[in-house]
């Protein structure tokens, strides 16, 4: 390909998709008590094994400027970067890497451009599997940061939590709060703001109910699905995430989809059975 796709370690992909697109990810690290870890040094049943063990969850950290500025430099000078980051309402990630590419001072010429993608996750591959189709389509590197851009805008993500375990153990909700809602099997439905945060949209009781409003809140943001794709990604429970799928291509009939898991960062803080779906919005 004539032009270097990148993205972060908020991001997760097919790995289909990261070799027939080469593109290159800048890990994030994971600070447990006893050890640290690269956010592509660990997968999900390993993480949530040791969560459960150590009663804990890791401490994210983003790569830092020159992390970015070391993994631009590797690449070849005579390909532009089109760097998708996680989103800049999440992470300092963004940031760095737009700092990292303002150290890059021996190559003036060398053309690179950071998108805050306001998304996450499956939110950036779906992104990515987009710049390459449109690479392929013969698009000019300008062109092709224009349409990105405006794809942006266009990004729904939606979530659901299957488990609250995690957020209690990471403090970020009550345990007493998180005991009462397991006893009334609450699920939370989230989805990204336009600011590119996560805010919670609904509470719903019972599994089946939270599917079935997840899926609904697709048509409420979307029409004519035959020419769009989905993407999914789920923590390390793919049977479920294969019927929830079918479930949605019943309703939607979605031209093609992407299913992966959740990585590290986004395994911490959704947990075991967490869904992410993101899809363009008309």
């Amino acid at each position: 390909m004539n032009i270097q796709l990148m993205t972060d370690g908020g991001a997760d992909i097919p790995n289909w998709l990261k070799e027939s697109l080469h593109i290159k990810i800048v890990p994030l690290y994971l600070h447990f008590s006893d050890e640290q870890y690269n956010s592509d040094q660990v997968e999900s049943q390993k993480l949530f094994k040791k969560i459960k063990d150590l009663k804990e969850l890791p401490r994210s950290s983003t790569p830092s400027p020159n992390d970015f500025y070391q993994y631009y430099k590797e690449m070849d000078p005579n390909k532009p970067i089109l760097m998708l980051s996680i989103s800049g309402g999440l992470s300092s990630s963004y940031e760095n890497a737009v700092a990292g590419k303002n150290i890059l001072e021996e190559e003036p010429n060398r053309q690179i451009e950071v998108i805050n993608t306001k998304t996450a996750s499956c939110g950036i591959a779906l992104l990515l599997h987009e710049s390459g189709r449109k690479i392929e389509e013969g698009l000019t590197f300008d062109e092709l940061v224009e349409h990105i851009h405006g794809r942006v805008q266009q990004t729904a993500t939606l979530f659901v939590l299957k488990t609250l375990e995690n957020l209690v153990i990471g403090g970020r909700l009550d345990k007493v709060k998180g005991t009462i809602a397991k006893t009334l099997n609450i699920r939370l439905l989230m989805r990204g703001s336009e600011e590119g945060t996560i805010e919670v949209s609904e509470k719903v009781r019972g599994d089946k109910k939270s599917i079935r409003r997840l899926i609904e809140q697709i048509g409420e943001q979307a029409k004519n699905m035959e020419d769009k794709i989905i993407s999914m990604s789920h923590g390390d429970d793919e049977e479920r995430a294969k019927t929830i799928l079918s479930q949605i291509q019943e309703n939607f009939k979605f031209k093609d989809a992407l299913l992966m898991e959740t990585g590290p960062l986004i395994s911490t803080y959704g947990g075991e059975g967490a869904i992410v779906i993101s899809f363009f919005k008309d």
